[in-house]
């Protein structure tokens, strides 16, 4: 089996867009690849947090990765600050990494902007990130068109380090899917639905139905009445129609059929229908997860960093002896 990593840091709500776009899919990857799936909790501290916020943040980050279907006994699941190879291969890699490089990555630029103050590790973390892939020796990385940059810097980097010391590390594949990488903003659909924007441009997975209903009934459209896939043209329309796609398994170009002299109303009830049809049982799962203080989760987080803490340290190893380091 190839295998495949992926991690989602535990900064906020999950929305639906990020479900939609990328979680979804690594359970579609359990049975045809060996995946590991972290909660990267020190990306996370890239930008301020309050720390009890951020511990409850990962943990129920985990428990919707096992509500969505993530399954313990075909993947890997697990926090990152739990498997202390990523932060010290993250710093031999800033040691093979460049500042012009990094100065390039877009992210760091916009999320820079965002701040009073801009930290080190803000500007550092793509090695990270990069560390978090290569430890794995991952095949393919599941990323959004917002995270393809670094991930080809994650292949730069694998290239450099396998040109100069030898071959180390694995070249990462991207895998970015074609429909519905990117869920748009409720209120703006020609921006990317974000956790930081206005609570009405996002629907969590945690919503509730009636807050999912007032959310998408509020959501942007346009004035032509006309039900048709077109980003350009009709961005919200065509956002609710790859929503409602995804969510309800069909093709757009059938709801575009189904709804063809229809208005945005019917259009708009049967998308809320879809969504709640595959958020309610994700929220029940959840829900039982979450009993008992989630010590159900901690015990699968404790595993999964005992088998993610093995490769890892193997990986580790091969590059500590590379780079001319002294093994324990």
């Amino acid at each position: 089996m190839q295998r495949v990593f992926s991690g989602v840091k535990p900064s906020g709500i999950i929305t639906l867009g990020n479900y939609l776009g990328a979680m979804r899919n690594f359970v579609e990857m359990q049975a045809d690849y060996e995946c590991y799936y972290s909660v990267v909790d020190l990306h996370a501290l890239t930008v301020p947090q309050d720390p009890q916020a951020l511990r409850q943040q990962a943990l129920t980050l985990a428990a919707l990765y096992l509500a969505i279907g993530i399954d313990p006994q075909q993947a890997t699941l697990f926090v990152q600050s739990h498997v202390p190879a990523h932060a010290e291969l993250g710093w031999l890699l800033q040691c093979s990494s460049y500042m012009g490089e990094l100065s390039r990555m877009t992210q760091f630029k916009d999320k820079a902007a965002e701040q009073e103050s801009v930290t080190a590790g803000l500007f550092t973390y793509p090695t990270l990130m990069a560390a978090d892939i290569l430890l794995y020796q991952a095949d393919v990385v599941p990323v959004g068109e917002d995270q393809k940059q670094h991930l080809e810097l994650t292949r730069d980097i694998a290239i450099r380090f396998n040109n100069r010391f030898g071959e180390t590390f694995t070249v990462p594949e991207p895998v970015i899917p074609k429909v519905g990488a990117r869920i748009m903003s409720l209120t703006d659909p020609t921006k990317k639905m974000s956790k930081s924007d206005n609570p009405a441009s996002y629907i969590s997975l945690l919503d509730e139905p009636n807050v999912i209903k007032k959310k998408i009934n509020r959501a942007v459209t346009d004035s032509e009445s006309v039900v048709r896939y077109d980003p350009d043209n009709k961005p919200g329309v065509s956002n609710l129609l790859v929503i409602h796609a995804l969510c309800a398994g069909e093709t757009v170009t059938s709801l575009e059929d189904r709804y063809s002299g229809q208005g945005y109303g019917v259009l708009k009830r049967d998308t809320i229908d879809a969504i709640v049809a595959v958020l309610e049982p994700i929220q029940a799962r959840y829900r039982e997860l979450m009993a008992g203080d989630g010590e159900q989760v901690l015990a699968i987080l404790r595993q999964g960093a005992e088998r993610a803490d093995a490769v890892a340290q193997a990986t580790l190893r091969r590059v500590q002896a590379a780079m001319g380091l002294i093994l324990p």
